[in-house]
C-alpha cells in the first residue's frame, strides 16, 4: 500500500478577491476560488451574451459576486484570457495533438499507419 502524501498547494491570490491560481488545477490558470471553474469559461459565456443570471442558473454553486469578479478579471486581462480561448479551441487542440478529420468524418492521428 502506498503512503505517498500529496503536498497541499496554496492558492495564489490575484488582485481580484474571488480569482486565484492554483498549481496543478486547470493548468495554473485563473479560476474562481474554491472551484475548478476557469475565468476562461466564464469569459466565453459572457462573450456569447449570457447574463450573470444565466451563468448562475448553469452554475448555481457560484455567487453573483464571484461571476462578476471573473468577468472583471477577464476585462482586466483580456489578452491573456483571449489567448487561452484560442488555445482551447477544438481546431487548435486537434492540431497540437496531431489529429485530423478524414473524408468520412472520423478522427485520425496524422501519423496513423492505417490511414494510407
Amino acid at each position: 500500500m502506498s503512503t505517498t502524501k500529496r503536498k497541499a498547494v496554496s492558492p495564489q491570490q490575484t488582485e481580484h478577491p474571488y480569482i486565484v491560481r492554483v498549481e496543478g488545477v486547470c493548468g495554473g490558470r485563473p479560476i474562481i476560488k474554491v472551484t475548478r471553474i476557469s475565468v476562461r469559461h466564464i469569459a466565453e459565456l459572457y462573450k456569447r451574451g449570457d447574463t450573470v443570471d444565466e451563468i448562475l442558473k448553469g452554475h448555481p454553486h457560484l455567487s453573483a459576486a464571484a461571476v462578476h469578479d471573473a468577468i472583471s478579471y477577464y476585462l482586466d486581462h483580456q489578452e491573456e484570457i483571449e489567448q487561452e480561448i484560442v488555445n482551447n479551441r477544438l481546431e487548435t487542440v486537434m492540431t497540437k495533438a496531431g489529429v485530423e478529420i478524414d473524408k468520412r468524418g472520423f478522427l485520425r492521428l496524422s501519423s496513423d499507419p492505417f490511414s494510407r
